[in-house]
């Protein structure tokens, strides 16, 4: 039998990690799991509460609006004007999405189709990668460099999409991006992205921004909005989430905001796919929103509290990592002694050896099978005892 969407899609390297350690806790060993990027820490308490009151009224538990309904329209767009200072009109620049992915997927459905090309970084977080070819389109990859080498990621970003572009079979009409950047951590200031609409403007491309970790920036750095650039809206989106910012990823409340005419695009096809998340769940991320405005201040410091033992464990057993700006990952190149064995056979040896889960590098695409990936989900305890099982498993880092 024939399945036309997910012909060509690569293998799922991730379910091997996965069902080893699946095979290691069902043996009794205890597994830190910095695999998955799923946040482990609550949601908050108001947008709970909310969202039980609001699921005994049954007036909630009818159809809602595929576009959002309008309180959580102005809720995001009362947000962007608070953090990144951008005024959108919650009429015509925003559209409610269920999640980011879901966001994304559909926006290549009315961007592109067979025949067309996007430009989209790689290594990427997977789905930007798919999406463009669920469409039917072709993806021409832009290597991403590595932050941790030194440089600017976003002038070696800018340089390889110009040259992707010229080398494109087919003239893209998306770029994808995202910053902070999964898996690199790769972060950039406001004027890489006053560059970054420049050099769209000049070649007819809209830009798609995944600003997932929007609220997840270390040290001072606050990562920019697309849309502080003068002008952006005239060919430039970009996917909001309350996954990372208010550890909300299974209530699945996104926001796609931007170009009126590509906003207008994407709710009239989603008005054919969906009635929307359910409206209690929108009525909770409003109270998240409005009620709870410095919970993504206080993840923030949790996660640069793990990122600073995680990175401090790491280099102390001679695993020498650079200290993410932003994102809730770490990218670790694999250390010499072991990165013959690739990306994927490294994570199975920590799996194996040291009850430790990664992501394999290769798995998110081309440039990506010298590293391993660190999603910071385990406590600062957990950490530690991580780092202790690294170091008896990777005997050659310290002689």
């Amino acid at each position: 039998m024939e399945f036309r969407r997910i012909t060509g899609l690569p293998p799922y390297v991730f379910a091997q990690i996965n069902g080893l350690k699946a095979t290691a806790r069902a043996a009794g060993r205890d597994v830190v799991d910095f695999g998955f990027g799923n946040p482990d820490l609550p949601s908050p308490d108001v947008a709970v509460e909310k969202l039980a009151e609001a699921a005994h009224n049954p007036r909630n538990h009818r159809y809602s609006a595929s576009r959002g309904i309008p309180n959580l329209r102005a809720a995001i767009a009362q947000r962007y004007r608070e953090v990144f200072r951008v005024e959108l009109d919650p009429e015509t620049e925003v559209v409610t999405t269920i999640g980011a992915k879901e966001g994304l997927t559909h926006l290549m459905w009315v961007l592109l189709g067979p025949g067309d090309s996007a430009l989209v970084p790689t290594p990427s977080y997977p789905i930007h990668l798919a999406g463009p070819g669920f469409a039917g389109a072709t993806v021409v990859p832009v290597p991403v460099g590595d932050p941790g080498e030194g440089g600017d990621p976003g002038e070696a970003f800018l340089a390889s999409a110009a040259a992707a572009y010229d080398a494109a079979e087919v003239r893209p009409r998306v770029l994808i991006c995202s910053f902070p950047h999964n898996p690199t951590t790769a972060t950039v200031d406001v004027e890489f992205m006053r560059r970054l609409v420049a050099f769209a403007a000049e070649r007819d491309l809209v830009v798609c921004h995944d600003f997932a970790y929007a609220d997840l920036g270390f040290d001072g750095y606050r990562p920019p909005s697309i849309l502080e650039v003068p002008g952006a809206k005239e060919r430039c989106v970009e996917l909001y989430t309350l996954t990372k910012s208010f550890s909300m990823a299974g209530w699945r409340v996104g926001f796609m905001v931007g170009n009126a005419e590509i906003v207008a695009a994407l709710t009239k096809l989603k008005s054919y796919l969906d009635y929307g998340t359910f409206q209690p769940v929108q009525i909770a991320a409003i109270v998240a929103m409005n009620e709870a405005k410095e919970y993504p201040d206080e993840l923030r410091a949790v996660y640069q509290s793990r990122r600073d033992a995680l990175v401090e464990g790491l280099n102390r057993i001679g695993w020498p990592v650079a200290a993410p700006r932003g994102s809730m990952f770490l990218w670790a190149p694999i250390p010499e002694p072991y990165r013959a064995m690739g990306s994927l056979g490294f994570a199975t040896h920590l799996v194996e050896r040291a009850d430790v889960a990664t992501s394999p590098g290769v798995g998110f695409g081309e440039g990506g099978d010298g590293h391993v990936r660190f999603a910071l989900i385990e406590n600062e305890a957990r950490t530690a005892q991580a780092i202790r099982s690294l170091r008896r498993a990777l005997p050659e880092l310290h002689g």
